[in-house]
């Protein structure tokens, strides 16, 4: 092979090994680097609470909850005999850790048939759409990023239910998602010129 052919071939292995945009910001814990680092994330959060309703910061704070900021999350594999792989523990994938059934009723109602799990903008849209499923079905206020998660995680019908109730490690989550949302929203206001 020649000299030019390894060397496009090696740049092109190099190039699809990079992550690149899916990788996860540094420092998850300041929104001001977030958003330095992602700007994109940042428009599409405000786009989201511009149509939506929710802010910024209860995205935020939900996203890095679910997935850490990493676009191709998924749930952890379930084995039998402790080794065998049986397959995911749930569907849910993406930033927003959207299920299949619920990600297929959102793009069907929103036509939004191209929207993917692992685009920011996407999972973003589907927050809020799913928020104000929350709101109207369980009447949590949008900014309430506590009660809002607990919905998120257990669904509609738990949340009414009060399926959380007897899990206080969600509890205890939930209250980190409302902690952090706090902080992001402190850190936003600091950071003006990206907002």
């Amino acid at each position: 092979m020649s000299r030019s052919l390894c060397a496009i071939f090696l740049a092109l292995v190099l190039a699809s090994c990079g992550g690149g945009h899916k990788a996860p910001p540094r420092n998850l814990d300041n929104a001001c680097s977030i958003a330095k680092q992602r700007p994109d994330y940042i428009k599409a959060f405000r786009k989201t609470e511009r149509k939506w309703g929710v802010p910024v910061h209860v995205q935020m704070a939900t996203i890095y909850q679910e997935s850490r900021y990493r676009a191709d999350a998924r749930t952890p594999h379930k084995f039998v005999l402790g080794v065998i792989p049986m397959g995911r523990q749930s569907s849910a994938f993406g930033y927003s850790q959207a299920l299949d059934g619920t990600w297929d009723e959102y793009r069907k109602e929103t036509r939004r048939r191209s929207a993917k799990r692992d685009r920011i903008s996407d999972a973003s849209d589907f927050m809020g759409w799913y928020m104000n499923k929350t709101r109207e079905k369980n009447g949590i206020a949008l900014n309430d990023a506590r009660n809002q998660y607990l919905a998120y995680h257990e669904g509609h019908a738990g949340y009414a239910r009060g399926s959380y109730r007897s899990k206080s490690w969600l509890v205890r989550v939930a209250d980190s998602v409302a902690a952090r949302a706090a902080t992001y929203d402190r850190q936003l206001s600091s950071c003006s010129r990206i907002r």
